[in-house]
């Protein structure tokens, strides 16, 4: 009989409610405060696990670290890092500053109708193509976690980040031009990624599978 495949699995949570979510006025975007609601999604999450994974990455902005408090204090020895991936930040946050998400919401739209993957708003934000980059490099940090163990994961970052990596590991997805970007708004709009909700990918050394994150254990 032969052994057993060795498994990278990665519980990928978006972090609970923020602010913004509770649609409050913010300013700067990495420093979006938890609601009490989120604090609490944020200790669910923590309630999910029966063992210590191996590795817990973070999000550098408050609202992820907020969320993975409760599963680092409940696993205090298990070493954790931060990774830049944080969310997609795509209008100036300057321009943003003390607005409320139905106040930007006329530029939300403006920005996903021109569609230019290269557009970068102002000072700040990103392009479309740079954020794909970002989730493909995460992706393929993470792969190299993979090794001659089953190793575990968590990972408390964003909804569009997310997305975005769930959305390359569908064989087929094209990230390259307008068109996939309009894929991803659409996708992300149909199935988005809810407060303190995620997913699980698994990686076995060669390819990349989904799954949901009530299955992680």
């Amino acid at each position: 009989m032969s052994a057993q495949t060795p498994v990278l699995r990665v519980a990928c949570f978006r972090h609970g409610e923020s602010a913004a979510n509770a649609g409050s006025a913010t300013d700067d975007p990495a420093s979006i405060p938890l609601t009490e609601q989120g604090e609490q999604q944020a200790f669910a999450i923590s309630r999910r696990f029966t063992s210590a994974p191996n590795l817990i990455i973070c999000s550098p902005f408050d609202r992820a670290k907020r969320t993975a408090t409760p599963t680092l204090r409940r696993f205090p020895h298990t070493p954790h890092e931060t990774w830049p991936i944080q969310e997609f930040t795509y209008l100036a946050p300057a321009k943003c500053a003390g607005t409320s998400a139905a106040q930007r919401r006329p530029w939300v739209k403006a920005y996903w109708d021109i569609c230019d993957p290269t557009l970068v708003d102002g000072l700040g934000a990103e392009s479309f193509t740079a954020f794909v980059e970002r989730a493909q490099a995460a992706l393929k940090r993470l792969a190299t976690l993979h090794g001659s163990s089953d190793v575990t994961v968590v990972m408390f970052g964003h909804g569009q980040f997310f997305q975005a990596m769930r959305w390359l590991i569908a064989p087929g997805t094209c990230v390259d031009n307008a068109t996939a970007m309009r894929a991803f708004r659409a996708i992300d709009q149909q199935d988005p990624i809810h407060n303190g909700d995620g997913f699980v990918a698994t990686f076995d050394g060669h390819s990349w599978r989904l799954e949901h994150a009530a299955q992680m254990r």
